[in-house]
């Protein structure tokens, strides 16, 4: 018996270590991390198909499908300003296989709704793909030639001037409010169902301005049915060069331009955040896609990481200042 019990433990030493040993071989075996990307790559679109942000994903993905030879799968998730698709995103595996596309609906929506997310703790600024600058716009008849002269009349007429746009809390509703605010200025606000609607009315006098897409609007300009008086960017629009923006014209400091962009879940690695940022900003720099952004009215950007994290904390606390101060309806 004794020997049968030493016999035994041997056995066991021996089949642990071989055990052992398999194990490291199955370690040192395994193949290093792939590089990024090496599967399909998600996109979630918080819009319906056809609008602007679907657009522009689809560019970049058509895109970076070519030149990186991976599959990107646009996921529209449209509903609740844009938040369903986010709330999906952010709960993903920061691992680069699901991207985010942003509007600055993101740095809106934290005032209107309470969300399931923290819009800046829980993604990843990868970059800002474009901005879509709106035209602030008024029948021709108004007897006004500039932004100061609308201003002067809006102060001389509080609460009879008026203004249209697609509903309260959208962006070109918001840039109304933001005007009216650091103007100290008073107005009405005319909602509609959508800009179309608001934008005949302003041709026919029915109301007196709006603040507009230039992919909409800018026909109407050219044929004189509607007066452009500012442009809501950072710089002038190459449409339209002799139209000043608002903040040179007459509001230091403004900046109302509607923006796209694309984000990750929070903790993407550096590696795999540098690689989006780069292969975003290649299809940014082609000149068909150039062309392309421009015929929708939208300006290619291209910021970093660093530079999108920034105006979006800016733009949350900009917007908030705004929507808090909103005249009670």
């Amino acid at each position: 018996m004794h020997v049968i019990h030493v016999f035994s433990n041997r056995h066991r030493r021996f089949w642990l270590v071989l055990l052992l040993a398999t194990a490291c071989d199955a370690v040192l075996a395994q193949p290093a991390t792939q590089p990024y990307p090496s599967k399909p790559i998600r996109f979630l679109v918080g819009f319906p198909p056809g609008g602007g942000a679907d657009t522009l994903a689809r560019m970049i993905g058509r895109h970076l499908s070519q030149s990186w030879g991976r599959t990107f799968v646009i996921e529209n998730r449209p509903g609740a300003d844009s938040t369903i698709a986010t709330e999906l995103g952010v709960k993903a595996a920061p691992d680069g296989y699901t991207l985010i596309f942003i509007t600055n609906a993101h740095v809106i929506t934290p005032f209107q709704r309470q969300l399931p997310y923290d819009p800046v703790k829980d993604i990843t600024p990868v970059t800002l793909v474009a901005s879509g600058p709106n035209l602030l716009l008024v029948h021709p008849a108004l007897p006004v030639k500039s932004l100061k002269d609308f201003i002067a009349l809006a102060k001389a007429r509080p609460n009879e001037m008026s203004f249209g746009s697609s509903g309260t809390g959208t962006s070109p509703y918001l840039a109304m409010e933001l005007l009216k605010s650091m103007a100290g200025i008073r107005m009405l606000h005319v909602p509609y169902k959508g800009t179309g609607l608001a934008l005949m009315d302003v041709m026919s006098g029915q109301i007196q301005s709006l603040f507009g897409a230039i992919s909409t609007t800018l026909p109407f300009v050219k044929n004189e049915r509607l007066r452009a008086l500012a442009v809501s960017s950072r710089t002038r629009i190459t449409q339209m060069p002799a139209v000043p923006t608002v903040a040179e014209a007459a509001l230091p400091g403004f900046e109302a331009a509607t923006w796209y962009g694309v984000a990750a879940p929070a903790g993407l690695r550096i590696e795999v955040l540098q690689k989006l940022h780069a292969g975003i900003l290649s299809v940014l720099q082609q000149p068909d896609a150039r062309d392309y952004m421009a015929t929708l009215g939208f300006y290619s950007a291209g910021d970093g990481p660093q530079e999108f994290a920034a105006i979006i904390r800016t733009d949350l606390e900009k917007w908030e200042r705004v929507i808090r101060n909103l005249p009670k309806v």
